[in-house]
């Protein structure tokens, strides 16, 4: 019989990404951008120097080029939808519209 190691595992390996840019976007449509500085096994992030990106008044489904700057932030693990390094991404047009 194996035994099972009883140690949690994070579902993202962040690690990497640790003191570098990453966006996070959130279920109910916020985003997020900021320097990633802590983050635990349920997703729980911590980020410096955070903007939020200011969703459009006319189509809240459309996100402007509009920022507010937050500051030191913590997310909850259980609202994050989305996490990506700014570094080497682009949006692209969405081919399902």
């Amino acid at each position: 019989m194996t035994s099972l190691s009883n140690k949690k595992e994070s579902i993202l390996d962040l690690q990497k990404f640790l003191g570098k840019e990453i966006l996070v976007k959130f279920t109910g449509g916020r985003e997020v951008q900021g320097i990633l500085k802590g983050y635990d096994q349920l997703v729980n992030i911590t980020l410096d120097r955070t903007e939020e990106f200011i969703r459009d008044p006319q189509d809240p489904l459309t996100v402007t080029e509009q920022k507010r700057y937050l500051g030191l932030v913590v997310c909850r693990g259980s609202s994050v939808m989305m996490v990506c390094p700014t570094e080497g991404c682009q949006q692209i047009e969405n081919p399902y519209v």
